[in-house]
């Protein structure tokens, strides 16, 4: 018997209502705002979206030979090349090129949180 169930992912950020933007604009879902430095994206697919506001954050650097990402998320999709173009046009980074051996890519988000894009 499990002990709990995931509320939802949090990402720590400078701007809450801004990175939840960016994933509105890549998942879907609506935005709601505290107005206190906590953000939820409602109604998207999938695992739920929290942003907070972190004074003095610092975003991971990938890739670190020397420590850890932290985490990341896996958004599947249906086209990565299509895929590619609008996250980065909404202020996404590429963080690793395309490798025709792989059927995914790396990025970071505009707060600087690394993501894929998989091919479903």
């Amino acid at each position: 018997m499990a002990i709990a169930t995931l509320g939802s992912v949090v990402l720590d950020c400078p701007d809450p209502v801004a990175l939840a933007g960016f994933y509105s604009q890549v998942l879907g879902g609506e935005i709601e705002d505290d107005g206190n430095g906590w953000v939820d994206l409602t109604g998207a697919p999938g695992a739920p979206l929290a942003f907070q506001s972190a004074p003095g954050f610092v975003p991971p650097v990938w890739p670190r030979p020397d420590g850890s990402q932290q985490f990341h998320l896996d958004l599947t999709v249906e086209d990565l090349d299509t895929a590619e173009k609008q996250v980065l046009a909404l202020g996404a980074t590429l963080l690793d090129a395309a490798d025709p051996a792989r059927n995914w890519r790396v990025y970071a988000d505009p707060a600087g949180h690394p993501f894929c894009l998989c091919a479903a």
